[in-house]
């Protein structure tokens, strides 16, 4: 399903479909196959439990291109959240149909990307979504933006070529594509 972490300690650059199951067996919750005497799997597999809730609620609006990454996606034994994006229509987005129809679904009503709606959290330099304090989770909308990350000569990414450096030392790394059912 998943290689082992490169040397780097990220996925080999790529693009991993997976289901939510495949997700909760693959290395990113158990840990990689050399061991880790730290490695938070508890953790890691109740972000995968939230991260269901969010996906579910997007596959429910009829959205299907849900990509996960951040530090899950690295060696890091317990990584603070789960970062990723999905593909949108502007029309939805702009018009506030899709974040309606999301809050609709959620009971907490998180699906928000408004920078009024960030909050600062203990130790944190970023405001945080309320998406991000109640399942630690952020997915932001793609539609062919750019995503505010910028690359090392300073040009602005948009979310596909963003999410796919890592922030330790900006080069390539895998990314995992959230499946509905089994990639064959």
């Amino acid at each position: 399903m998943l290689p082992e972490f490169n040397t780097d300690g990220c996925l080999p650059p790529g693009d991993y479909a997976l289901t939510l199951a495949q997700l909760s067996n693959s290395i990113l919750v158990v840990g990689p196959r050399s061991g880790s005497p730290n490695w938070d799997r508890s953790w890691r597999a109740e972000l995968v439990n939230r991260l269901e809730v969010m996906v579910r609620q997007l596959w429910q609006v009829g959205i299907v291109e849900i990509f996960v990454d951040g530090s899950f996606v690295e060696d890091k034994d317990h990584p603070n959240d789960i970062d990723g994006y999905f593909e949108c229509e502007l029309d939805a987005l702009a018009s506030g149909r899709l974040q309606s129809s999301l809050n609709l679904l959620d009971p907490h009503k998180v699906w928000t990307w408004d920078p009024a709606s960030r909050r600062p959290f203990r130790g944190y330099p970023k405001k945080q979504l309320p998406m991000w304090f109640r399942y630690r989770i952020e997915l932001y909308p793609h539609f062919g933006q750019l995503s505010g990350i910028r690359d090392q000569h300073g040009n602005e990414l948009e979310f596909p070529s963003a999410f796919r450096l890592s922030r330790r030392d900006g080069q390539l790394r895998g990314i995992v594509k959230i499946e509905k059912g089994d990639p064959s």
